[in-house]
C-alpha cells in the first residue's frame, strides 16, 4: 500500500509516503534557502518520497522563533522557485511539495502569547507586554493569505495552516480564559485558526492543497492546554469538533499529531535518550498516536489523513507505515527525524535493502542542536552536523 498513488483535488501523490517538515534553522537572513537548506531539500527530492511537506515559513518578521527561520516574502520568491525547480529536475516521483506557514506565537524570539500560561511560563518567563490584542490577532489571517499566495508563486503545490505545538494558532484553541472575541468559548477559540483557513483558501487556485498540521491535544492539564482534561489525559471531545469543521471547509489532508514538544516532547517524538526519563514506554506513545489517527479516520472516512511519530521503529519504519494503512488508520504516512538521519530509506526499502546501522536513533542530538541555536541535522549519520554537534557540547 506504501506504494500506491492517492488522487486528491485533481492531484495524484505518487505514494503514500510523506517526509514531515523537519526545522532546519539554516537559512539566510532573509529567510530564503542557504546552501544547507538546499543541501538537505536536494535530498529530500531523491528520496522517492511522493510528498514532501517543507518545514515551517513564518508568516510575518516577528513570528520568527529564531533569526535563521524560513520566510517567503516578495523580495525572495524566486529563490524557492529555483529550489523547488531544481528539486522537480532531481525527483524520480514526481513529487508533491507543501509549505507550511507558521506563526510562532509563545515560541517566537520575542513571545507573542494568546494568554498567560503559568505551566509553559516556569521555563520561559513572559509579562503581560506579550499578550497579543485583538487588534494585532485580527491582522493574523491576512499574513497567512499573503505568504499563502508567495508560495503558490514559488511553486509550492500546496499549503499547511500549521496548528500545533503550542504555536501561535495552536495556542489560540486553548484560550478558555481570554477575554473578547479570541477566548472563552469554543467559537471564540477557533476563530483564529478557522478565520486563517477561510482567508487561504481562495488563494490556492485549481489543484492545489489546503492542508493543516493539528495538535487534536496538547497532552497537558486543562487549562493549560488544547485536548485535554484536568490530569492532561487525552480528550478528543472538541478535536472531533474542530476536524469536522475543518472538513466543512474543504481542508483536502490533515496531518495528525499531539503533544508540545517544547513541555513533553515524548509524546508527539517517542525517543531513545532525550533530556528526561518518560512518565511511559515509547511503545504506549507508539499505541496512543495510532489510536488517535485510527479514531480519526473512523470519525471522518472522507478526509485524507497523515500518520506521525514512528521513526521510533527504526529498521521497520516502513513496515509500520504500511500495517497503519492497511489498517485503515490513515491514508498516508510521515517519517521526519527518520529521513534527516536516513534521507534514502524508502529507495532502499523498495528494494529490500534497508540498513539498520543508517536508522534514526532517536536520540534527540537534532533536536539539542536546535536548541543551542544551531542549524538542525543528524548529528549522528550526517558529517557536517556531527561535527557542529561536537564542537557545541564538548
Amino acid at each position: 500500500m506504501l506504494n500506491d498513488v492517492l488522487e486528491i483535488n485533481g492531484r495524484t501523490l505518487k505514494n503514500r509516503l510523506v517526509l514531515q517538515p523537519m526545522e532546519g534553522c539554516d537559512c539566510l537572513p532573509d529567510g530564503s534557502p542557504s546552501e544547507l537548506t538546499l543541501r538537505k531539500y536536494g535530498k529530500a527530492a531523491k528520496s522517492g518520497a511522493g510528498t514532501v511537506w517543507f518545514e515551517a515559513s513564518a508568516v510575518c518578521p516577528e513570528g520568527c522563533a529564531n533569526d535563521r527561520q524560513m520566510v517567503i516574502t516578495e523580495q525572495n520568491v524566486d529563490a524557492f522557485a529555483r529550489m523547488l525547480d531544481s528539486m522537480r529536475k532531481q525527483s524520480p516521483t514526481d513529487q508533491t511539495y507543501i509549505l507550511q506557514l507558521t506563526h510562532s506565537g509563545r515560541q517566537s524570539v520575542r513571545p507573542i502569547v494568546v494568554y498567560r500560561n503559568a505551566l509553559y511560563e516556569k521555563d520561559r518567563p513572559v509579562d503581560d507586554d506579550c499578550v497579543a490584542e485583538d487588534g494585532y490577532l485580527e491582522l493574523v489571517p491576512e499574513m497567512f493569505e499573503k505568504t499563502a499566495r508567495l508560495a503558490v508563486r514559488a511553486g509550492f503545490d500546496g499549503v499547511d495552516v500549521k496548528a500545533c505545538h503550542g504555536y501561535l494558532l495552536s495556542e489560540s484553541l486553548s484560550a478558555y480564559d481570554r477575554p473578547g472575541k479570541y477566548g472563552g468559548s469554543f467559537e471564540n477559540r477557533t476563530r483564529l485558526f478557522l478565520d486563517c483557513i477561510r482567508a487561504v483558501k481562495p488563494a490556492l487556485p485549481g489543484d492545489r492543497l489546503l492542508t493543516c498540521r493539528l495538535g487534536v491535544s496538547e497532552m497537558v492539564p486543562y487549562p493549560y492546554g488544547f485536548g485535554a482534561d484536568e490530569q492532561g489525559r487525552l480528550d478528543m471531545t472538541e478535536g472531533d469538533r474542530l476536524i469536522g469543521l475543518l472538513q466543512d471547509e474543504g481542508v483536502h489532508i490533515l496531518n495528525v499529531t499531539v503533544g508540545n514538544p517544547y513541555f513533553v516532547p515524548h509524546i508527539n517524538r517517542p525517543f531513545r535518550r532525550g533530556p528526561y526519563v518518560p512518565p511511559e514506554t515509547p511503545e504506549t506513545g507508539l499505541k496512543r498516536l495510532e489510536d488517535i489517527e485510527t479514531h480519526i479516520k473512523r470519525e471522518f472516512p472522507r478526509l485524507v489523513t497523515v500518520a506521525s511519530g514512528i521513526s521510533y521503529y527504526r529498521e521497520k519504519v516502513l513496515d509500520e507505515a504500511e500495517k497503519l494503512l492497511s489498517h485503515g488508520a490513515c491514508d498516508l504516512v510521515g517519517i521526519g527525524r527518520m529521513w534527516l538521519a536516513y534521507p534514502d530509506i524508502y529507495n532502499d526499502y523498495l528494494k529490500g535493502a534497508v540498513e539498520r546501522r543508517k536508522c534514526c536513533l532517536t536520540c534527540s542530538k537534532c533536536t539539542e542542536l536546535m536548541r543551542l541555536d544551531a542549524p538542525s541535522g543528524c548529528a549522528v549519520f550526517d558529517e557536517y552536523y556531527r561535527e557542529l554537534y561536537r564542537r557545541l557540547t564538548k
